[in-house]
């Protein structure tokens, strides 16, 4: 169990460090591409992402989490199905 729980957190934090990341960038591309960006802005886009990205941190790590999780848990339990029938 601790093994899964730590695969769990290891892969929860890969999700804190990698959507934000993305989400940032993502927003710069579209609002760049949108015009809504430029010289003149005074880093109100750049502020705007920054935002976005924080706000992603806490639900990337809890989705990432919950999903290695989940999938751990049911490895897990179909291993010692199969074990169990193989008795």
């Amino acid at each position: 169990m601790g093994s899964i729980m730590l695969r769990a957190a290891l892969f929860g934090a890969a999700g804190l460090l990698a959507v934000p990341v993305a989400v940032f960038f993502g927003v710069l591309l579209v609002a760049h591409a949108a015009g809504g960006c430029g010289a003149g802005d005074a880093g109100g886009c750049e502020m705007g992402a920054a935002s976005l990205a924080l706000a992603a941190t806490i639900p990337a790590f809890a989705i990432f989490f919950v999903v290695t999780l989940i999938r751990g848990l049911s490895r897990r339990r179909k291993q010692l199905a199969r074990d169990r029938a193989a008795i």
